[in-house]
């Protein structure tokens, strides 16, 4: 299963593989976020793997690392029964490549990431906050945000109504 998902990543390009990981059946590959889009098409639509549901997107906040947010992505291909989830960091501006082209399911799960993380994804067809207040100026699962939220950042409703 590895090999056939690596080849055809690698027919993609052989620069789109960062990284892979495996732990206890379930495989992890780190994307260069460049061919991302590439990436995801290919493994959709190739038969033999058909990774067409896309189960879930968030991110991971590295904080003080350069590259600060992975953007993992969770793909099942329901012919193979098999998981899998790639993974790519998006750049400085705090952007990466919307997979919705590919994926229609992605469209929440990347207003959902953007929403709470302020991740902005580039072709996105209706990015907009989804939880919060399009007014609200921070994002809650940033690490800075403080565990406790930030006092009067949001009107709380009246115990009366």
């Amino acid at each position: 299963m590895k090999d056939k998902i690596l080849e055809i990543i690698n027919n993609v390009s052989p620069d789109a593989v960062l990284e892979i990981e495996e732990f206890r059946g379930d495989l992890s590959i780190k994307l260069n976020p460049t061919f991302l889009v590439e990436v995801a098409t290919a493994l959709k639509s190739n038969a033999e793997l058909a990774f067409i549901s896309i189960r879930d997107i968030t991110a991971i906040d590295w904080a003080k690392r350069k590259n600060r947010f992975t953007v993992v992505y969770n793909v099942f291909s329901f012919k193979l029964n098999f998981r899998l989830r790639l993974k790519a960091d998006a750049d400085d501006n705090f952007e990466i490549d919307s997979v919705t082209s590919v994926w229609q399911g992605a469209n929440w799960y990347e207003r959902e990431t953007y929403d709470m993380y302020g991740i902005k994804f580039r072709n996105h067809p209706d990015l907009r906050r989804m939880y919060m207040p399009e007014e609200f100026e921070y994002y809650p699962l940033r690490k800075e945000f403080p565990v406790m939220g930030i006092p009067g950042s949001i009107p709380l409703p009246n115990k009366e109504d």
